[in-house]
């Protein structure tokens, strides 16, 4: 069996990470738990159910000691019965401090920039001394950084991922798929419309992961449930994480794309038709 946890990185310590995880069966992927935040993901293994209408989730900064990244790694071994064997996560990574644009980054956005997937350039405050602690956290666990060199796709191992080319390829799409809550004002500018078409991509992105990965446990609030944009966020985080965790079957099945160099590499499922 293979396990996977997947996630979805805030890039500042004032916001939750969505978390997921899946693990292969018998007849393939399988997802075994996913949660909004950290807390939420730990609280999981207790019994306790993800407080999916709670106002607001805290943020979890993984501490210098690393309690929370051997927390969170603990936990993901009790739910699935063995250990981790990679870490997905949408979070600037490498083997040097990122102190600006990497070749990760330039490749990433060279491949897909004309279909809306450039990437955000990262710099010394975002994700800044976080990332680096989180990164470091997790070589300390015996997760070390992929990079365009590593050879084994067995783990274990700490892989960069980034959702929005990887959501081109997971539902055939030739152009960024709209479905962030912080550009929905920009793709939807009439106020009426925009948590329906939220929610209806929150739906389409679901479905594909379902197909992928079974059942997730997730489900997503009707629109008349929804009393403001911003309670949507949470969803939006794990189904980020889902799609991190979904990008770590592609790259131990060997079908993902390594974008980068020897110190940091971002994975990009491969697209059969050359991301046509």
């Amino acid at each position: 069996m293979t396990t996977i946890l997947g996630i979805d990185a805030a890039w500042t310590a004032t916001e939750p990470s969505g978390v997921a995880l899946v693990a292969s069966r018998d007849n393939g992927w399988r997802c075994l738990a996913v949660a909004p935040s950290y807390e939420s993901f730990l609280d999981l293994t207790r019994g306790v159910p993800v407080p999916w209408e709670q106002g607001r989730l805290p943020g979890s900064v993984p501490d210098v000691n690393m309690p929370d990244v051997k927390r969170l790694l603990q936990a993901a071994e009790e739910r699935a019965g063995a250990a981790v064997d990679i870490v997905t996560i949408d979070m600037p990574v490498a083997t040097e401090p990122i102190t600006g644009r990497r070749e990760a980054d330039n490749a990433v956005s060279r491949r897909f920039g004309a279909k809306g997937c450039a990437v955000h350039s990262p710099s010394t405050k975002r994700p800044g001394a976080l990332g680096a602690a989180l990164t470091a956290d997790f070589l300390a666990a015996g997760y070390p950084v992929a990079t365009a060199l590593t050879q084994s796709r067995l783990g274990p191992a700490l892989v960069e991922v980034y959702p929005h080319p990887a959501l081109l390829t997971l539902l055939n799409c030739k152009y960024r798929v709209k479905y962030k809550i912080s550009r929905a004002r920009r793709f939807w500018p009439n106020p009426a419309e925009r948590i329906g078409a939220v929610l209806d991509a929150f739906q389409r992105i679901h479905a594909a992961l379902i197909e992928k990965l079974g059942p997730t446990g997730l489900i997503l609030p009707a629109e008349e449930e929804v009393r403001s944009l911003s309670r949507l966020k949470r969803y939006e985080d794990t189904l980020d994480a889902l799609v991190c965790a979904w990008v770590g079957t592609c790259y131990v099945e060997g079908s993902v794309e390594a974008f980068g160099d020897e110190r940091a590499a971002i994975f990009c499922p491969w697209d059969p038709e050359g991301y046509s």
